[in-house]
């Protein structure tokens, strides 16, 4: 994958503080209207409009309308990794206020970087695989494991589907908070769509940040040994 002039772009339109802001608020990989961008970035709806605009003509950001409303998501997966790569070349936001570093805290603990999961979490829960042998860690791409192919197939996840599909299977990403690496890619989807359906993470009103819920707590620890959530 050549993803220099979608990084080139993202650069040019993360060059105004407000863009920065809605695009990062679209990492959680669900549609937004342009008011819930506009009230995460602090800015008029009006605004908020102008900025999607010349983020949906440069291909960074798609756009579904229905009825009176239209609805923002990032375009694809690539934006995202470009993105979250930025994000961990960046200086770290200043805190200016107790409900911001209540929010950093929430999305270093737990998050969804697009379609997969992230932070601590997401971090110790690729370590937790590493260390039972479900994975092998190579240059680019985690190797699922004999062992890993039988635990994923018991878990839940059609591997040989996941294959198929037209996107890294496997990726390695670097996390910008933790500055180490964890699963993406299509494996990495597939493993958080079923913490969603076994109920063992749920996402807050709005924000990237998850929740892991009393079953999840129960469920990591008997299923990849992490405790203390």
């Amino acid at each position: 994958m050549n993803a220099s002039p979608k990084v080139a772009e993202l650069i040019s339109l993360l060059g105004d503080a407000s863009r920065a802001t809605i695009l990062t608020s679209l990492m959680d990989g669900r549609f937004h209207t342009a008011s819930e961008l506009a009230l995460a970035a602090g800015i008029t709806p009006q605004t908020a409009s102008f900025h999607l605009g010349k983020m949906v003509a440069g291909k960074l950001v798609t756009v579904e309308k229905h009825g009176r409303y239209r609805y923002y998501q990032l375009a694809d997966h690539e934006i995202a990794q470009s993105l979250e790569m930025l994000l961990t070349l960046s200086k770290p936001a200043e805190v200016r206020s107790l409900r911001q570093s209540s929010q950093m805290k929430a999305l270093r603990e737990a998050r969804t970087c697009y379609d997969h999961l992230a932070g601590k979490l997401g971090v110790r829960l690729t370590e937790s695989m590493l260390d039972h042998g479900y994975l092998e860690k190579g240059q680019t791409e985690f190797t699922v494991t004999p062992e890993g192919e039988r635990f994923f197939a018991d878990f839940g996840l059609d591997l040989p589907a996941l294959r198929k599909q037209r996107r890294s299977f496997s990726r390695i990403c670097l996390d910008w908070s933790e500055r180490q690496h964890h699963l993406a890619g299509t494996l990495g989807h597939a493993v958080v769509a079923r913490f969603f359906e076994l109920n063992w993470i749920k996402r807050p009103p709005s924000g990237r940040a998850i929740i892991v819920t009393e079953q999840g707590k129960a469920g990591l620890e008997a299923h990849f040994g992490i405790s203390d959530l």
